[in-house]
């Protein structure tokens, strides 16, 4: 690109105003033209406040009159599909924001529609570009754990009810803690262990403290729309032997605020991400190896390296962190773990 590409962000929340949006301006290979939304309002709030251009409540509008190279999908997770769809219809790479949609169905059907189109989808699953896990996929990688046959999948808070959006929404969120911080971890811990094929899943929600007032760490939610889970936890068995423990939540009697992390257990070694931890046996002891220093020497924040790997991907100076067909992957295992907790009953996804 011999100028800079146009970028488009369709949804004009936290995320695009906090990550998207500032990362693409501070990289002179991209330029933010406009931003949409359904309320013209808040697009106008959002130009405004971030210094963008141009803005509309319609984003098909918006991508036939700015004929955009990049999209940013940021809108609530019920809208993914369509806009995605739109975007690659527009000839444009996209990146949209966790997960693919609210069903395995509207992700295969990205999935397709990205491979047709030519162009590149990457999903929002930015803890891949932490530090800790970029070592640590390279120690599995290089088998300093062996075969991985248990991982521990852990997005917990304590009370971390999210305040604003449509977080505790069924229909616009399409779940919980496992569909918004859950679904996080676990494709941190697919991506660390080379996604196996799942076989069978078990999962349980609870609703026990959303639907009553309390304390909010996130500000002060809504009981009364409370729709979702406030937790979920499961247990996942994949052809390969390895198995998979989940819990999440966004409410929990728990001693820490939040804690998110992923714990691989080898029959070589192990590893937790937070904190970056390896745990051997050497020379008949013992050893908890820690990192005395991680390579943090451009961006450290996990979004702007994303931000700034999609770039480097649509130039043609990298090859995908993550494709769509992962994107789908996660998206079958959290519908599995929701049926599961629906009908009381595993779930098997063996063909």
């Amino acid at each position: 690109m011999n100028n800079p590409a146009k970028v488009v962000v369709i949804g004009p929340g936290l995320i695009a105003k906090g990550a998207h949006i500032p990362h693409y301006q501070k990289d002179p290979r991209t330029e933010v033209v406009a931003v949409s939304s359904h309320s013209m309002a808040s697009a106008k709030e959002a130009a405004e406040e971030t210094g963008v251009p141009g803005y509309y409540d319609d984003p098909v509008q918006m991508l036939e009159a700015e004929k955009p190279d990049l999209v940013s999908v940021c809108s609530p997770n019920a809208s993914h599909f369509g806009d995605v769809m739109a975007a690659l219809k527009a000839g444009c790479h996209v990146l949209c924001e966790k997960p693919p949609g609210v069903s395995p169905l509207e992700a295969v059907e990205m999935e397709q529609a990205a491979k047709a189109s030519g162009k590149h989808l990457l999903y929002g699953f930015q803890n891949r570009f932490n530090p800790a896990s970029i070592v640590l996929k390279r120690a599995v990688e290089a088998g300093e754990l062996g075969f991985i046959y248990h991982v521990n999948v852990t997005a917990m808070r304590r009370r971390g009810i999210p305040s604003w959006g449509s977080y505790t929404d069924r229909a616009e969120n399409g779940g919980g803690p496992l569909m918004d911080v859950g679904v996080h971890m676990i494709d941190l811990a697919m991506y660390l262990t080379g996604f196996p094929k799942p076989v069978e899943v078990m999962g349980v929600t609870h609703r026990r403290l959303g639907h009553k007032p309390g304390v909010g760490l996130l500000g002060a939610w809504d009981p009364k729309s409370f729709q979702v889970e406030d937790l979920a936890t499961g247990l996942i068995r994949f052809e390969n032997g390895m198995s998979m423990s989940i819990q999440t939540s966004y409410a929990a009697n728990i001693g820490k605020d939040e804690h998110l992390n992923v714990e691989l257990l080898g029959d070589r070694g192990g590893a937790e991400t937070n904190p970056f931890i390896l745990y051997q046996e050497k020379y008949g002891a013992l050893f908890d190896a820690k990192p005395a220093y991680l390579d943090e020497s451009f961006e450290s924040d996990s979004h702007a390296r994303q931000i700034r790997h999609f770039i480097d991907l649509v130039t043609g100076k990298a090859k995908p962190v993550n494709v769509p067909r992962e994107g789908t992957a996660i998206q079958q295992i959290i519908e599995a773990l929701y049926l599961s907790a629906s009908s009381k009953q595993s779930v098997s996804l063996a063909e």
